[in-house]
């Protein structure tokens, strides 16, 4: 592999990462992606949850599906929803732990220098 090809695979990832981060960017696709992250959901238990319309909740969640972020399956007549990977649960839960140390000024873990 030559060095060229090595800087390519890195602007690949920063790039799929930045689009990534970009889908959680959104505090309804985020609120989802958490609620979600407990276990699989239709889209009228997930609009009880959230501050937004059904209609609103179902393009959010079409979205986060074409993304590749959550995964859908029927049940019977309802589509029920979950998050697409144990990676994608983990970075939600580190946002809101990051976040609530933010929220409530309590210094945030560091590790070595």
């Amino acid at each position: 592999m030559r060095a060229h090809d090595g800087v390519a695979a890195a602007s690949g990832l920063h790039e799929n990462a930045a689009e990534v981060l970009g889908h959680l960017a959104d505090p309804t696709r985020l609120h989802l992606l958490r609620l979600l992250a407990a276990g699989e959901q239709d889209v009228t238990t997930l609009t009880a949850q959230v501050e937004a319309s059904r209609s609103s909740v179902s393009q959010h969640l079409g979205r986060l599906r074409l993304a590749g972020l959550v995964q859908v399956r029927r049940d019977g007549r309802r589509m029920l929803y979950r998050v697409g990977s144990d990676h994608l649960h983990a970075l939600v839960a580190e946002a809101y732990g990051f976040a609530s140390h933010v929220v409530r000024s309590i210094p945030h873990h560091v590790t070595g220098d």
